[in-house]
């Protein structure tokens, strides 16, 4: 398209598509005959420093001095960690080769699982609604102070009423365990309180 636009001859034409096939430079000037090519003129730098070589329409490959000059054929070096303990591995085979079991293991299963029930106390339900309760009343301060009390308060009242029944519930069986506990401590089956 840009030759149709520049009015260029069949030659000018034929001579710019040479040099593209050949993967030459274009010429500044194109002569309209084949007698008046311009001789190559001598370039000012030197071809390999500014132009690059010839470039084919094939991937071509690298020399190995190239690729061997990079960091390609640099590998990390191994630095071997020990994965387990082998003091751990040696006694536990004299257990096994000694007595025939693994005695080692068994052990720390066992103390394993007797910390992790230790560890973990049984919550107390009462806290619990004590807390909760505790909630609900913050929960409704922050609605009243934003202007929306009155929508949330019959809920909360109701949640609060049932979470203090409940402790209600739980203090009773506390202070019947609790009488039970007496009565056992002192003779005759008579108890501390009235």
């Amino acid at each position: 398209a840009m030759m149709e636009e520049t009015k260029l001859t069949r030659f000018q034409r034929r001579y710019l598509m040479d040099c593209v096939k050949r993967g030459d430079t274009l010429p500044l000037q194109c002569y309209s005959t084949s007698c008046k090519e311009p001789a190559p003129a001598a370039p000012v730098f030197s071809p390999a420093v500014c132009q690059p070589s010839k470039l084919s329409a094939k991937p071509h490959l690298r020399p190995a001095k190239v690729c061997q000059a990079g960091d390609a054929y640099t590998r990390e070096k191994f630095k071997p960690q020990a994965r387990r303990d082998l003091e751990k591995e040696k006694r536990r085979l004299q257990n096994i080769l000694a007595t025939g079991k693994d005695v080692v293991e068994c052990n720390v299963k066992q103390t394993l699982v007797q910390t992790k029930e230790e560890d973990i106390p049984e919550p107390d339900r009462f806290e619990e609604l004590v807390n909760e309760v505790q909630e609900r009343k913050e929960f409704l301060a922050e609605m009243e102070a934003l202007g929306q009390g009155k929508k949330y308060q019959s809920i909360v009242l109701t949640e609060i009423s049932q979470k203090m029944r409940e402790m209600e519930i739980i203090d009773k069986k506390r202070s019947e365990e609790m009488r039970e506990i007496m009565t056992k401590d002192f003779p005759g089956g008579k108890s501390f309180f009235p």
